[in-house]
């Protein structure tokens, strides 16, 4: 009997678990389109942290890129380092839509991350975007890794929003 009871509470808290881990990481009301964005998935491995590079460039806009096929859509920035115009991928938008990035044409900002190579183009891959040294636009992973905040969970996310 008691053996019985033990297996019914351990079911009810991997159920509740299981339950309380889904709505952890959806803000409610809204359904997180994941397509491509998974720690595991392609566009991720593209991240290679021996590849990091800080860059600067002036903001030319902001703009809702596919950075695969069959991925859900991203928040970038087109900039401009020198003649040259590319752009930098920053997050899905579910996670931030270009309305939120608080940047204007022309501003020079700092950007860290990685250069990688999609269908032939060269983008690069932000982790972090400053506007001048002591303002931080936007933090999207983790610098030492890579790690997207959009695969954290809320503990780990709170620990790094603290960090800012």
């Amino acid at each position: 009997m008691q053996n019985r009871f033990q297996r019914l509470i351990s079911m009810t808290a991997l159920i509740l678990l299981s339950f309380a881990i889904g709505i952890s990481h959806a803000p409610a009301g809204e359904k997180r389109d994941m397509q491509g964005w998974g720690i595991d998935d392609p566009y991720n491995k593209l991240y290679d942290v021996r590849e990091f590079e800080k860059i600067r460039a002036s903001v030319v806009r902001v703009i809702e890129v596919v950075p695969m096929p069959g991925m859900s859509p991203a928040t970038a920035l087109v900039v401009r380092e020198g003649d040259d115009e590319f752009e930098v991928h920053l997050c899905p938008t579910w996670y931030r839509k270009p309305g939120e990035i608080r940047l204007k044409k022309g501003e020079r900002i700092k950007i860290r991350g990685v250069w990688a190579e999609i269908n032939g183009k060269d983008i690069f891959i932000a982790s972090k975007v400053k506007k001048d040294p002591d303002f931080e636009i936007i933090k999207v992973r983790l610098t030492k890794d890579g790690t997207p905040f959009w695969t954290m969970t809320p503990e780990q996310l709170a620990m790094e929003t603290e960090r800012e």
